[in-house]
């Protein structure tokens, strides 16, 4: 066992949030899987628990249109994530009976899920042995271990066999649990609770004296971009069953930003034209 593993575990025991996904069905965890990319646990809960009562198995699923999927899908963000977890559904239940894939290399293979989700996937629904690395994992690791702020953009060669190294013979998948835990509750981005780590005695960003990285992160701001004019029109089809081209441009105050949303949509099969100049939702 790793000097890390007891105290974050035993804090994790003792502090973990309630989340349905944790005592779910495999379906139940890569349907929270694709969800919680990129999204926050508050805005993600409501609607997990709306598609699970809705599409209890990836065969409930398949059988709705991209429409309808798009639509559930409400203000999630980065829609294309519903569109993947539609077609994976498909392929698992035409040919994997119904059943999510347990192997890692399998789950790459399914649209939409890449080495992360794979093992994260893997973990958390059957308790396989995986390296989990999200962003909430790669923190507190890289703070403890290598005395840094934040960690790279994508995990290098170094830092995964580092992680390797540590990973627990059994019970993998409660230690990936527990440090993304710490992560998004403890040892958060932007101030952190130190004094309240079960590792602060071992944390070398600490004993470091807390350097800021030289990475600079700006945060971005929605308000006026490609992806929200995209947002914005996907929406409104989402409340109406078609549109207009000249009803779309008036959702939005620059023309020339709606022509390429609609170019980017259409290309990603998010919107398809029903007719000359109208738009609706996939079919």
């Amino acid at each position: 066992m790793n000097s890390l593993e007891k105290p974050i575990t035993q804090w994790f025991a003792k502090n973990k949030r309630e989340l349905p996904w944790r005592a779910t069905t495999p379906w139940g965890v890569m349907v929270s899987e694709f969800m919680l990319q990129q999204t926050p646990v508050a805005r993600v809960l409501p609607k997990w628990i709306e598609w699970m009562e809705r599409w209890p198995t990836p065969a409930e699923l398949a059988k709705a249109t991209p429409a309808q999927v798009i639509t559930a899908w409400g203000r999630l963000g980065y829609p294309r994530r519903a569109l993947r977890l539609h077609e994976s559904a498909k392929i698992i239940a035409r040919d994997f009976n119904n059943e999510v894939p347990e192997n890692e290399e399998v789950l790459r293979s399914l649209p939409g899920i890449g080495d992360y989700t794979a093992a994260a996937i893997s973990a958390f629904a059957f308790g396989t042995n995986t390296l989990v690395m999200d962003v909430n994992i790669r923190r507190v690791l890289v703070r403890v271990l290598d005395g840094k702020e934040h960690p790279t953009s994508s995990p290098t060669v170094r830092e995964r066999e580092s992680r390797l190294s540590i990973l627990p013979r059994v019970n993998a998948d409660n230690w990936a649990a527990a440090t993304m835990e710490l992560g998004a509750l403890i040892c958060t981005s932007k101030n952190p609770s130190c004094n309240d780590c079960p590792v602060i005695s071992q944390c070398k960003w600490r004993k470091n004296g807390y350097p800021q990285t030289e990475l600079v992160r700006k945060s971005q701001d929605w308000h006026g971009t490609d992806r929200k004019c995209r947002g914005t029109v996907v929406q409104a089809l989402r409340e109406n069953e078609s549109l207009t081209l000249s009803a779309i441009k008036k959702l939005w105050p620059e023309e020339s930003q709606v022509e390429k949303a609609l170019e980017k949509l259409l290309a990603d099969h998010l919107i398809q034209e029903q007719s000359r100049s109208r738009f609706r939702l996939p079919q």
